[in-house]
C-alpha cells in the first residue's frame, strides 16, 4: 500500500469507469480512492460495481451532499494517511489530467527528491490543449495574481494534479485549510512551501473535459480571489 490516487466525484458517470480501468492498468501499483458527494447520476454505484474486479485496490467513500472539492481531498488524505500510504495524489475524474502522468509525478518525488510534485500547465513543456484564449488568459492572470500576493515561485498555482509525500500532509494543519475550490489548491501549495518542503513543477498537457459538466462557479472563483489574502495570516 504505497501510492493512493484520490479522485473526488460529483456526477461523473461518463468518466469514472474509464478512469478506474486506466489507473488500474498502469504498471506501477496505484490504489484508487473515489470520494463521492452523493452523485445523483449513479457514479458511486459504478465504482462499487468495479470493486468486485479490483477489491484490494479500488475504494470508495460516500458523503451526503455536495460538500466541495477541498473537503473531499482532506477526507481522502485522512483516509489514506490512516492506512499507511506513502504517496498521495490529487487527480480529476474527467481526464483533464492524464493518468499516464501519475508515474512522472511519482518519479519527481522518489527519484528527484520532491516533497510535492505539481502537474503544471505553465512551466516549460507544459500546455493547455483546448481552451479558448479568454479562459487561458484568465488562468494565467490568476496564477500571476497569486504569486504577487503570496510571493511563491509556482507557475501553476491553481493546479489540481499533485503528488504529496505523506510527511507533508502529516505536517499541514488541515483545520487551517477551509477552502473548497481553487483556493484549496493554492492554499495547500502555500502551506507546503511555508513549512519548508521542496515543491517542484512537472510539465503536463491539460485537456479540458469531453464528458460531463464543469464544477466551476462564480463562488469558487470569488473564494480564490479573496481567499489568497486570508492565506497570508493562516497558521499551518
Amino acid at each position: 500500500m504505497k501510492n493512493l490516487v484520490i479522485i473526488p466525484t460529483y456526477n461523473e458517470k461518463e468518466n469514472i469507469e474509464k478512469m478506474i480501468r486506466k489507473v488500474m492498468s498502469l504498471k506501477e501499483d496505484f490504489h484508487l480512492l473515489v470520494v463521492d458527494d452523493g452523485s445523483p447520476d449513479g457514479t458511486a454505484s459504478i465504482v462499487k460495481k468495479n470493486q468486485f474486479e479490483f477489491p484490494e485496490r479500488l475504494h470508495i467513500e460516500e458523503r451526503e451532499g455536495k460538500l466541495g472539492l477541498g473537503t473531499a481531498y482532506l477526507h481522502g488524505f485522512n483516509w489514506g494517511l490512516s492506512r499507511g500510504y506513502e504517496y498521495l495524489f490529487e487527480m480529476d475524474a474527467d481526464f483533464s489530467h492524464n493518468p499516464d502522468d501519475l508515474k512522472r509525478l511519482l518519479n519527481a518525488c522518489i527519484v528527484e527528491g520532491a516533497d510535492v510534485a505539481i502537474g503544471s500547465r505553465y512551466v516549460k513543456g507544459g500546455k493547455v490543449a483546448n481552451w479558448d484564449k479568454k479562459r487561458l488568459l484568465l488562468s494565467y492572470f490568476a496564477s500571476w495574481y497569486v504569486r504577487m500576493i503570496l510571493w511563491i515561485n509556482i507557475r501553476d498555482t491553481t493546479a489540481g494534479f499533485k503528488c504529496y509525500n505523506r510527511k507533508v500532509l502529516e505536517k499541514i494543519n488541515f483545520n487551517a485549510v477551509t477552502f473548497k475550490g481553487y483556493a484549496f489548491q493554492i492554499c495547500m501549495k502555500y502551506a507546503a512551501i511555508k513549512l519548508g518542503f521542496k515543491v517542484v513543477e512537472v510539465p503536463i498537457t491539460f485537456i479540458d473535459r469531453e464528458f460531463g459538466t464543469s464544477k466551476m462557479s462564480t463562488g469558487i472563483f470569488k473564494e480564490a480571489i479573496f481567499g489568497v489574502w486570508k492565506m497570508r495570516w493562516l497558521k499551518f
